[in-house]
């Protein structure tokens, strides 16, 4: 990287498009998914890099996707920021 992408912020721009690109190459059932945790964690950006790697995962593992996280979307994401203390306690 260089001085001008740090500047420009073009390196995380082309971080950020390599990312899109590997959930983009998902497949189908858990892009599906993938959208709906989107909607769910973009408060909590940072954890969605780990979801493409743990859907990339299951895949390898030959482990479908309501497998990995259950039937309930909202349940899993909910689950996983309170897992990482990152929850609203009321």
């Amino acid at each position: 990287m260089n001085f001008w992408d740090s500047i420009t912020g073009n390196d995380l721009t082309r971080e950020h498009k390599a990312f899109e690109t590997r959930a983009a190459a998902l497949p189908a059932d858990r892009r599906v998914v993938w959208e709906e945790v989107k909607t769910h964690l973009s408060p909590h950006g940072s954890l969605l890099y780990g979801i493409v790697d743990f859907f990339e995962e299951g895949v390898a593992a030959g482990k479908g996707v309501l497998e990995l996280i259950g039937v309930d979307v909202a349940t899993f994401c909910d689950d996983l920021v309170d897992s990482r203390g990152l929850g609203i306690t009321g």
